[in-house]
């Protein structure tokens, strides 16, 4: 990679690539009930396509950073995206339960790539002073695809039917395929053929120093996807609006995260990434208590999103760019971790959060959240106690994986 400007042109590259898999993550719910009535299945076990995807979704995360690190990332990625643009096209041709969930599972297998791949070249292609600028710009245009899933997949829902969703998100898949192939060129080829598939894991698991910054991607994983999964839910019961209102306003959510993701890098340059970590962790904290106690009037509302979003960029880019920095040559294993524990604690979050949801109901969700992220915020300074980005990380002894 040799300007800035070819480098940032793959960061947003990459960054659509992450938008359609993360958009393409959410996009069931809101057709799960099209889907239901054409396939003539009751709703639960339409439910099983959602499953269907995030069970290999989750497990391949920790798959494809080790195979990257060995065979080459920019050669790993640009396979599992034409792979994936291919499985996405045959969700569309699906007739019955049993092939749509086969079809969504490969889905999920190749959509797994993206994140941990992504955030390794990134790694390995923006020196540690302008790494989190760019980490946060690509998760910002990721999950932007998130915050407008339910809208898009409502919409073209309405517009085609559940089919035209997966045939017109192929379509889209293949915009970011084909610009990968194009500048193939420009990424970077290192490979490690030598490296151990899933022994850096333990090296990884085993340091202190790594091992806490995972358990807090793991919380807040678990407390602020956990929220935001249920945002939409909230929205519905408190305003009776359809998914296309409740995806326009679930939209803040990913225009904060572009916007924290642009500003992430220059505010941990000037005010130090501990800082920005902690003011992350603050904000998403304050946006569940704002849902919780202002969550009915519809302004407060937006603000509490759009501060979830903002939360969770400045939180997941500062962890992200100190993960970068843990293993250089198996990096794509160390991005694979953060993405599974991040991931993970989503699915946690998730389940926790629907009994929590059935025990104490929806809006209190929000006030357990806000003060669970406020310990994870207290949390963050016993675990984290060195700083959090260095610029000479790389002399450190993990750095040899």
């Amino acid at each position: 990679m040799s300007t800035n400007k070819d480098r940032n042109k793959i960061v947003l590259l990459l960054g659509l690539a992450g938008f359609i898999v993360m958009a393409d993550n959410w996009v069931v719910s809101p057709i799960l009930p099209a889907i239901s009535q054409n396939l003539d299945i009751d709703i639960s076990s339409a439910g099983l396509l959602i499953s269907a995807y995030m069970i290999p979704f989750g497990i391949f995360q920790i798959i494809f950073g080790p195979l990257a690190d060995r065979y080459g990332k920019k050669q790993v990625i640009t396979s599992a995206m034409i792979l994936f643009t291919v499985a996405t096209g045959l969700c569309a041709l699906g007739t019955s339960l049993t092939s749509l969930s086969i079809f969504r599972a490969l889905t999920g297998v190749f959509a797994a790539s993206v994140m941990p791949i992504s955030l390794a070249l990134i790694g390995d292609m923006f020196p540690i002073q302008e790494r989190q600028g760019a980490i946060g710009t690509f998760m910002g245009i990721s999950f932007l695809g998130q915050g407008l899933s339910m809208a898009i997949g409502g919409t073209i829902a309405y517009i085609l039917n559940w089919k035209g969703v997966f045939g017109v998100y192929a379509i889209l898949a293949v915009i970011p395929t084909v610009l990968l192939i194009k500048n193939y060129k420009l990424l970077p080829s290192e490979k490690h053929p030598d490296s151990k598939l899933f022994a850096p894991y333990a090296k990884l698991l085993g340091t202190s120093r790594s091992l806490f910054t995972y358990i807090i991607v793991l919380l807040e994983g678990v407390f602020i996807i956990g929220s935001f999964s249920y945002a939409g839910a909230y929205i519905a019961k408190t305003y009776g609006f359809n998914y296309l209102y409740i995806g326009l306003i679930m939209t803040a959510f990913g225009i904060m995260s572009v916007i924290g993701g642009r500003m992430s890098g220059k505010l941990a340059a000037k005010i130090g990434a501990r800082k920005v970590l902690s003011l992350g962790l603050a904000s998403a904290a304050v946006a569940d208590l704002i849902i919780y106690q202002y969550g009915n009037v519809l302004g407060m509302l937006i603000l509490g999103i759009a501060l979830l979003g903002l939360g969770f960029i400045f939180t997941h880019s500062t962890l992200l760019t100190r993960a970068t920095e843990f293993a250089q040559k198996a990096r794509g294993s160390a991005m694979s971790l953060v993405a599974f524990f991040f991931m993970g604690g989503g699915g946690v979050g998730t389940a926790i959060g629907g009994r929590v949801i059935s025990g104490v109901g929806l809006s209190n969700l929000f006030l357990i959240n806000g003060i669970a992220l406020i310990i994870t915020l207290f949390l963050s300074f016993v675990m984290i106690r060195d700083h959090v980005v260095e610029a000479n990380e790389a002399k450190e002894s993990i750095g040899n994986l």
